[in-house]
């Protein structure tokens, strides 16, 4: 072993002989004040461990954290596999008695949270640091201030360091000497911790008799200046964040229109039972996530590769039996078609709560779509959404490949385009239009499954997508895969742009109202169906 190596490993040895379930090194009086019945006394005691800065407070305080700090016959124990003396270590029998558990209320979790942070500080471990000063750069009482200073003091890793630096300079702004003040606002100004800008707001904030939170002029330009500059580092993650959720909800746009695009182009139904395809694969998802649970627990994590194919074969299954049982008798009357698919959405939905219940169901993600991207600041992409968005795409070019690379796309795209001649040359017409619906549904059971890892998943999931999965195709061009997507991506960006600024149902007002100019001035859409259709 290197002479390093053993430098780390001496040190770990000496912090856990310091760190053992043992707290004889401590003040006796303070230890057992941790058992007073008044809790302001309580957290003074754990504030004075913390100022000690005795890593031997750590086994104590996290047992009175997960309320194994208990009482037997006036002698605090430590409650584990076995019972100990709190101020000795020594081995204590409880026999027959059973050991009164000190009360811990809300408000003193949370110190004791921020204390343990705080001794962590002193831990080898870079990891165990890290955790500890990112839960101090977000909440610290004033008592921890000497202990992080002298954590700060003998730090050597950057980015702990500055956190500590946060961390002192948040306490600092308490400080009665401006100057101190001023010099923790200039290190706040560093800041990539989106609350720092909060911290330096309420500095400016003035009251009722003009009096500032921050009296002093000097102290308040430097805010304003730190404010400033905050605000300059997060406008490109912000606006990266922005464009991201927009192509977010283009994808999940695009998914939920592909299938609708597809059949309502090729035999012009207007299905109002296609937001049920996406109801019935998210529901698909669930079930194979619960058997996946239940019978391969081991492989949890890929319960998602069985879901998609699952999700497509079952949602293309009902559309194929929705247009064998009911739709093919319904060409040529729209109105009819309306509302009788309207009517199978409200069978289907009523049909799932029969099954699953009323409330909605829960669909984990896998370990490997948890956490996210951190642009900076606030901004983080989170993984589910990327993988949704490159599954879109990955859909997209497959749907692509099929229609212009398949006999069954060729003839698909001989019917959208003129039908009767299409049933001339021979094509069968009426299994064109199975095997289409069939494909539409089950492009929407895949919507379906990307719906299932990014919200709720209930009977009404698919109401919620219907009315946006029509006016991506009306805007896209019927029939047109390119405008399909253009529209769809293009919307997602839009709501998300607009957001900000007027709400999320106002903005979907403003771009409902925009759709329905556009189609007045050009009612094909933004890509026009190539083909001259006959007319029945």
């Amino acid at each position: 072993m290197t002479r390093g190596g053993w430098r780390i490993l001496v040190s770990v040895l000496i912090w856990l002989l310091g760190a053992a379930p043992v707290a004889h090194a401590l003040d006796p009086a303070t230890v057992r004040q941790l058992a007073a019945e008044d809790s302001d006394a309580k957290i003074e005691a754990i504030n004075r461990l913390v100022t000690e800065g005795d890593a031997a407070a750590i086994p104590l305080l996290k047992a009175m954290q997960d309320d194994r700090l208990q009482m037997l016959r006036g002698r605090l124990l430590i409650v584990g596999d076995d019972a100990r003396d709190a101020l000795t270590g020594e081995p204590v029998s409880v026999g027959a008695e059973t050991p009164e558990t000190i009360i811990i209320i809300n408000r003193i979790r949370g110190v004791l949270g921020t204390a343990l942070a705080a001794l962590r500080l002193q831990v080898p471990v870079r990891a165990t640091r890290l955790t500890a000063a990112r839960a101090l750069a977000v909440d610290a009482s004033e008592e921890m201030l000497p202990l992080i200073q002298r954590a700060l003091t003998r730090e050597s890793d950057p980015e702990i360091k500055s956190l500590l630096a946060q961390a002192a300079a948040v306490l600092e702004l308490k400080s009665p000497d401006s100057e101190a003040r001023r010099r923790a606002v200039q290190v706040l100004g560093t800041s990539d911790n989106p609350q720092t800008k909060q911290l330096l707001t309420v500095l400016l904030v003035k009251a009722a008799d003009g009096s500032f939170a921050e009296p002093e002029v000097a102290v308040r330009e430097e805010a304003q200046q730190a404010i400033r500059d905050i605000e300059a580092r997060f406008v490109v993650p912000r606006a990266l964040g922005t464009l991201f959720s927009g192509l977010s909800l283009g994808s999940v746009l695009l998914l939920a229109a592909l299938g609708l695009a597809i059949t309502f182009g090729l035999m012009g139904i207007i299905n109002m039972a296609h937001g049920e395809m996406l109801m019935i694969g998210a529901y698909t998802t669930y079930v194979v996530q619960v058997l996946f649970r239940q019978y391969f627990p081991g492989a949890f994590d890929a319960y998602l590769l069985a879901a998609v194919p699952a999700a497509f074969v079952i949602t293309a299954l009902v559309g194929v039996a929705l247009e064998r049982g009911v739709i093919r008798h319904l060409y040529g009357r729209p109105l009819e078609t309306l509302l009788t698919t309207w009517g199978i959405s409200l069978i289907l939905i009523q049909l799932v709560r029969t099954i699953f219940g009323a409330q909605n169901v829960e669909v984990e993600n896998p370990i490997w779509m948890s956490g996210g991207f951190a642009l900076g600041g606030d901004v983080v992409l989170p993984y589910n959404r990327v993988v949704i968005v490159f599954f879109a795409a990955f859909v997209v070019l497959l749907v692509w490949a099929l229609l212009n690379r398949t006999r069954l796309g060729l003839n698909v795209r001989a019917v959208t385009q003129n039908r009767a001649m299409a049933d001339c040359m021979g094509i069968a017409t009426p299994r064109v239009d199975w095997m289409t619906f069939g494909l539409g549904s089950g492009i929407a059971g895949l919507g379906g499954v990307a719906l299932s890892q990014i919200g709720n998943v209930g009977p009404d999931l698919g109401q919620a997508y219907i009315v946006d999965s029509f006016m991506v195709v009306v805007l896209g061009g019927v029939g047109q895969l390119a405008g399909t997507i253009i529209a769809a991506i293009g919307l997602g960006e839009v709501n998300k742009l607009l957001e900000p600024y007027t709400g999320a149902v106002l903005g979907k007002i403003l771009v409902l109202v925009f759709i329905i100019l556009f189609i007045q001035k050009r009612p094909q859409g933004m890509f026009a169906l190539k083909g001259r259709a006959v007319e029945n």
